[in-house]
């Protein structure tokens, strides 16, 4: 049964896979890959495209899908829409490239470096992004001659079906599967020996679960798109305006703060702490909670009520460690936000290291501010918390900005910039925020295993 994060009837059902499924599509798959790992990856990359096309002609009916199942604005979704079929026309174009490489051994012989798909791959996706996660993620793994088995978040299942539909006739059958269910069919596909290459976006905890699940089966390749407690460094040569747009920008407030690439730590000078936080209180107040369907709502609900009751259970507690709440702290006023997932946007001031939001991922609207005073104290702050997903410096001084985004241990650091992922850029944290990355070259070469072949070559007579 799928929720209504507004609060409203259930939106539908979608049919659960079980164990015994996923044994039956990894056969399908493994039957169904050797036949398109034997084309040319222009050849593959053909049905890419076209799946692009097909995305865009169903744009407003996946975003719909994806915005009543999520609470995330329908603007957003669209976005979403538009991305996942531009990384398929991306990832199409890298045919010409997906080869492998010669290394000249003299005149005789040749060694050739050969790339070759894994088999069948799993990829479990979050709910935050359903159809760009989902779509998306196909690219690589196809163009590159696998198989792929797709779970969906159980949260957001719906877009995940009609992708399914739109892949049916592009593939051989078989080739692209999706199993839909809870953590029992995520289990399922980790542990299946005959998946050998595994990718996951979502939580820290989830993502060592799987890695601890697969290691138990088999050594298995596996690449983790983890949580980011992302910093936003503001140097003292910023506008508070400007400070307070972006901070608030990289809030993600189209999908009310559910992203792993927030920026919800705000660290700001000392000297500009005051000034910021008022303009940033200012225009979170002003920020209309409701349908997510208007066009005129700038944030929606929380995905879902365990997801709503993590994000409060978060506030409170920094509340009782002394953090100071500057505005929201929970559901906004009104009985209109009785039922529901909803959640107003959120400032928490004075959070040091010692208090737990500082350091813990929250996925919600909550913006935490601390000050620094030295560009050294500010690098600490920046790289206290065990993850490294994203940052953000704001200055206009060249070297500033270069010296703090060389020192912040981070996998993706923007400069005067926030939420922006620039095509063919890989994607990916340090430390707890993940392993591998995606978006790039780089991801395509991660679904494949590298075959090194020693060619004698017979001398000119």
């Amino acid at each position: 049964m799928c929720e209504d994060p507004c609060g409203g009837p259930p939106l539908g059902r979608v049919r659960a896979s079980s164990p015994a499924d996923v044994d039956r599509a990894v056969a399908r798959a493994r039957r169904a890959q050797p036949e398109w790992a034997a084309l040319a990856p222009t050849a593959r990359a053909a049905p890419l495209a076209a799946l692009a096309a097909r995305l865009r002609d169903r744009r407003e009916e996946l975003a719909e899908l994806d915005a009543r199942d999520t609470g995330n604005l329908l603007r957003r979704m669209r976005a979403d829409v538009d991305m996942a079929a531009d990384t398929l026309e991306r990832f199409a174009g890298y045919a010409t490239v997906a080869t492998g490489s010669a290394v000249d051994g003299g005149a005789e012989r040749l060694h050739l470096v050969l790339r070759e798909p894994f088999g069948v791959v799993g990829r479990i996706v979050a709910f935050n992004h359903p159809l760009l996660f989902a779509a998306s993620r196909l690219a690589a793994p196809l163009l590159a001659g696998n198989a792929v088995l797709l779970k969906p978040s159980e949260v957001a299942p719906r877009s995940a079906e009609v992708l399914a539909e739109l892949c049916a006739d592009l593939f051989p059958d078989g080739l692209v599967q999706v199993v839909q269910g809870t953590a029992d069919v995520g289990r399922a596909l980790v542990a299946h020996p005959d998946v050998r290459r595994l990718a996951f976006i979502g939580s820290v905890a989830t993502g060592r679960t799987i890695a601890e699940a697969a290691a138990r089966v088999a050594v298995k390749t596996v690449t983790l798109e983890l949580g980011g407690k992302n910093p936003l460094v503001v140097c003292d040569d910023v506008p508070p305006e400007r400070a307070a747009e972006l901070a608030v920008r990289g809030l993600n407030l189209g999908t009310a703060g559910q992203s792993c690439g927030s920026t919800s730590r705000l660290l700001v000078h000392s000297s500009l702490h005051d000034a910021v936080v008022e303009a940033v209180v200012e225009r979170l107040r002003a920020v209309r909670v409701g349908d997510p369907l208007d066009p005129a709502t700038g944030m929606g609900p929380l995905s879902s009520a365990a997801q709503h009751g993590r994000v409060a259970a978060a506030v409170a507690r920094a509340r009782d460690q002394g953090a100071r709440v500057v505005t929201g702290g929970g559901r906004p006023p009104g009985p209109a936000y009785a039922a529901g997932n909803w959640f107003a946007p959120t400032v928490l001031d004075g959070v040091g290291p010692d208090i737990d939001v500082f350091r813990t991922e929250v996925f919600g609207p909550v913006l935490t501010v601390t000050p620094w005073r030295t560009p050294a104290e500010a690098v600490e702050l920046a790289n206290a918390t065990g993850y490294g997903l994203a940052a953000s410096v704001l200055t206009d001084r060249t070297g500033d900005a270069l010296a703090l985004a060389r020192a912040i241990d981070a996998g993706y650091v923007w400069v005067n910039d926030v939420s922006v992922h620039w095509p063919g850029l890989p994607f990916g944290g340090h430390r707890d925020s993940g392993v591998g990355t995606e978006e790039s070259l780089d991801e395509l070469t991660s679904y494949t295993q590298s075959k090194a072949v020693h060619l004698p070559v017979a001398r000119v007579t």
